[in-house]
């Protein structure tokens, strides 16, 4: 495992500040407008579980950074914190469904726009505890890219769209 991780260095490195960053933004972002995000239903929960998506790359990239550790726990790590996000991303599309007014197509965007970064960690993660190093590598890397695309359209949603 720890010639896989090795070689994963630089990327984890960049993605930990380059998500850091975006997560700071986007807390920035919030507070500018964040009086007409508190008076949305489901608004709070998106941006809680976008902020918690963005901090579980940060995560998942640290970890990638511990010299020496074995795949299972590398696995078993990005599991323990992908817990805390699903059950976020999960109250927030049970807000997003009940709002109404939405077209439902609408809503799914809403929906897939949060959920879909999630599944690239579950895979990632399950892959390494069965051993597959290079390919649960491969996978968190995607799990990373799609949290950073997640974070940069709710923070259009956090300073635009909640004007609308």
């Amino acid at each position: 495992m720890a010639e896989s991780l090795e070689a994963w260095t630089d990327f984890n490195v960049a993605m930990v500040g380059a998500t850091a960053a975006l997560a700071g933004l986007l807390i920035v972002a919030m507070s500018v407008n964040i009086s007409a995000i508190v008076a949305s239903p489901a608004l709070p929960a998106r941006a809680a579980a976008s902020i918690g998506t963005l901090t579980l790359a940060i995560v998942v990239g640290a970890i990638g950074l511990v010299p020496g550790q074995p795949g299972w726990a590398h696995g078993l790590e990005v599991l323990v914190a992908l817990v805390v996000v699903l059950a976020l991303e999960v109250h927030a599309v049970r807000l997003i469904t009940a709002e109404s007014g939405r077209k439902p197509s609408e809503r799914a965007a809403k929906i897939l726009s949060g959920a879909l970064p999630l599944g690239p960690f579950v895979v990632g993660a399950a892959l390494l505890l069965v051993g597959a190093p290079a390919a649960g590598l491969a996978w968190l890397a995607v799990g990373c890219v799609l949290a950073i695309v997640g974070g940069i359209l709710f923070s259009w949603v956090a300073l635009v769209e909640v004007l609308r």
